[in-house]
């Protein structure tokens, strides 16, 4: 874990409330090892209200561009300073935290679920998937067309299915609901966003015997433990998410019972 001041490269609009962030150490050192499924914790500089970082999912790690993307989805004070910074200015992480999805170390049919933000995670894991020769699909949903976010990057990395709930991109409907779900078996399946999403998706795994790992959304206030705000209750009995996950397989969860 590391506290590092980072310079914004870039800050790209991609609809009414989501950006996408590129930065890089200040310093231009080296990026360390980061893990699909961790996350950073934004400092909200300039905003007396605000006293509390932000949690935010690695999107993407560029190794040989030394920099980290992050989509930001402006819903607070917070979050709506991160996602007015403009190249070249400033911003102050502590990273990476939390545990990572588990990457299969053999091929086989792998799909990764995302909706909303949710979808963030899901690009760094195609990429590294598609670093061990492994093959990922993915199934993404929103509300509409322009809550896909994305897309072209996904569709780099492996086959891209959508859902939107007015039908204006792939199939009209929810994720649970795709076609390619009663189509196609899966070996294992990886997901993060919206919790009743999740937990539709649990289900759907553990009805067809499908490993399945989610990467939860909690509030998550200091990113280390201390705070409590993130408590998740599982089979263990209540863990903070920050540490014991983002990322748990939901085996350990208590969705299901």
């Amino acid at each position: 874990m590391k506290v590092s001041d980072f310079t914004i490269r870039s800050n790209t609009r991609l609809n009414d409330r989501n950006y996408l962030l590129k930065v890089t150490p200040a310093g231009n050192e080296p990026l360390p090892e980061m893990y699909p499924g961790q996350f950073v914790q934004i400092r909200v500089d300039n905003s007396p209200q605000v006293f509390l970082r932000r949690p935010i999912s690695i999107n993407y790690v560029d190794h040989q561009q030394n920099e980290i993307w992050l989509l930001i989805q402006s819903v607070g004070e917070g979050t709506a300073k991160i996602s007015a910074l403009s190249a070249g200015e400033t911003m102050n992480l502590l990273f990476p935290l939390g545990s990572s999805f588990s990457l299969p170390d053999e091929k086989g049919n792998f799909l990764l679920i995302g909706g909303g933000v949710g979808t963030a995670p899901l690009l760094f894991l195609g990429k590294k998937m598609r670093e061990k020769g492994l093959e990922p699909e993915f199934l993404l949903g929103g509300r509409s067309e322009k809550d896909i976010l994305q897309r072209d990057d996904f569709e780099r990395l492996g086959t891209l299915y959508c859902t939107t709930e007015d039908g204006s991109l792939g199939e009209n409907g929810f994720v649970t609901q795709h076609t390619i779900l009663q189509k196609k078996k899966y070996d294992f399946i990886f997901t993060c966003g919206p919790k009743p999403m999740m937990v539709a998706v649990a289900r759907y795994a553990q009805k067809n015997g499908i490993s399945c790992e989610a990467s939860l959304e909690n509030l998550m206030a200091c990113g280390f433990g201390a705070c409590l705000c993130c408590i998740e209750k599982t089979i263990r009995g209540n863990v903070c998410a920050c540490t014991e996950g983002p990322v748990f397989n939901i085996k350990e969860l208590t969705w299901l019972d």
